[in-house]
C-alpha cells in the first residue's frame, strides 16, 4: 500500500463535514454573564483594568437583563462594588435587605423574570479588610463564625429573588450550613453553585479593582483558597461540597486549570462550571489590542476549551460578544 488507508483530513475537508463531525458544541445557553453593580443613578463606569467592562448602577441593569435574554444568555451573575462608607470589619452590609446586591436582584427580576440570577456569597465586598470572612485581631480567619454570617447573607439574597447562591468564600462546611438554612426557611428550590476549587490565584487582580476590594486587602488569601500546585485536593473539596448539598460546582480560575476540570468531570456526575476570571479576560483583551490575536476566534476558542474539558457552562465577561457570534 503506497498511500494511507485512513486519512483523517477527509472529514475536515469541507465546512459541512467539520460541522457534522464536531465533538464539542458551544451555545449562548452555556454562558453566564458576570455584571458589576455600583451605587448611583445612570452610571456606566468603565473598569480600567478590564477594557470593555463597566460597573452599572442598579437602574442600568434592566438594559443588561434584556440584552442577555435577547441573546439567549440564561443567567447573570452579580457582584457589588459596595460603597466605602458601608464597609466594616464584620461585613454587616451583607445582611442589609436593601444593599446593592439585593437591589440588583430585584431589578433583574423585574426586567427579565425568565432570566436566572446568580449571587456571590462571601464577605470581601463588604469588609474593610478585603477578606472573605471574619478575622481575629491577629488576622486569622474565623471559619465557623463566618459561616453564620454567610447563612444570613444567603437568606438575604434568596428573599430578594436569587435563583442560585454561589458561596465563593472557601470556608469549610459552609455549603451544608447554607443548604440547611435555605431549606429551613422555605427556599428549597434555590440552587447552590459552590466555588469548590477556588485557587489562590494571581489572576484575580482586575476583579478586585472592579468590586473595590484591592486597596483594602490585608495580606493574602492562601489560608483558605487552594494552593495552585494542588490537584488531588480539588477532588476532596468537590466531594465534600456535593455531600453537603451543592447542585453544581465551580473551578476558578478557568484556563490555567483545565486539567482540574477534566479530572472532576471524570470523577463526579455533577454539573461543573468554570469562571474565566478577570485576569484571563484582561490577557485576551491585551493580546487583541496588541494585534496578536483575532478577537472572535480567540474568544470562541477559549470558551470551547472549557466545554471540551467537561464544563456544563462558563462564567465569562465575553458572554454578550460570544453570544452574538454564536447566535
Amino acid at each position: 500500500m503506497t498511500y494511507p488507508a485512513t486519512r483523517l483530513r477527509r472529514t475536515r475537508s469541507a465546512a459541512w463535514s467539520r460541522a457534522l463531525h464536531r465533538e464539542t458544541i458551544l451555545t449562548p445557553a452555556d454562558l453566564i454573564w458576570p455584571v458589576f453593580v455600583t451605587s448611583g443613578t445612570g452610571v456606566t463606569e468603565p473598569i480600567k483594568t478590564m477594557p470593555g467592562v463597566n460597573r452599572l448602577s442598579v437602574d442600568m441593569l434592566a438594559k443588561a437583563a434584556k440584552e442577555a435574554a435577547s441573546l439567549g444568555i440564561p443567567c447573570i451573575a452579580l457582584f457589588p462594588n459596595t460603597q466605602p462608607e458601608r464597609r466594616s470589619e464584620d461585613g454587616a452590609e451583607a445582611l442589609n435587605p436593601d444593599n446593592l446586591m439585593c437591589q440588583a436582584i430585584r431589578a433583574l427580576k423585574d426586567a427579565a423574570p425568565e432570566l436566572g440570577v446568580l449571587t456571590d456569597v462571601a464577605l470581601d465586598p463588604y469588609t474593610t479588610h478585603g477578606h472573605d470572612g471574619l478575622l481575629t485581631q491577629d488576622g486569622r480567619i474565623l471559619n465557623d463564625a463566618t459561616i453564620e454570617v454567610l447563612i444570613g447573607q444567603s437568606l438575604n439574597q434568596a428573599r430578594a429573588g436569587a435563583d442560585i447562591i454561589a458561596p465563593s468564600d472557601m470556608m469549610d462546611g459552609r455549603v451544608g450550613a447554607i443548604r440547611d438554612g435555605l431549606e429551613s426557611h422555605g427556599f428549597d428550590l434555590v440552587q447552590i453553585m459552590a466555588y469548590s476549587a477556588k485557587y489562590a490565584s494571581a489572576f484575580y487582580g482586575p476583579f478586585r479593582d472592579a468590586v473595590g476590594s484591592s486597596g483594602h486587602l490585608k495580606g493574602d488569601k492562601k489560608t483558605y483558597q487552594m494552593d495552585p500546585a494542588n490537584a488531588r485536593e480539588a477532588l476532596r473539596e468537590v466531594e465534600l461540597d456535593i455531600l453537603e448539598g451543592a447542585d453544581s460546582v465551580m473551578v476558578k480560575p478557568g484556563l490555567p486549570y483545565l486539567d482540574i476540570i477534566r479530572s472532576l468531570r471524570d470523577s463526579f456526575d455533577v454539573p461543573i462550571f468554570a469562571y474565566q476570571v478577570s485576569g484571563e479576560y484582561a490577557m485576551i483583551e491585551a493580546a487583541i489590542a496588541a494585534g496578536v490575536l483575532d478577537r472572535d476566534r480567540a474568544i470562541l476558542e477559549a470558551l470551547t476549551a472549557f466545554k471540551r474539558a467537561g464544563c456544563a457552562g462558563v462564567l465569562t465577561y465575553h458572554a454578550p460578544h460570544a453570544a452574538r457570534l454564536l447566535g
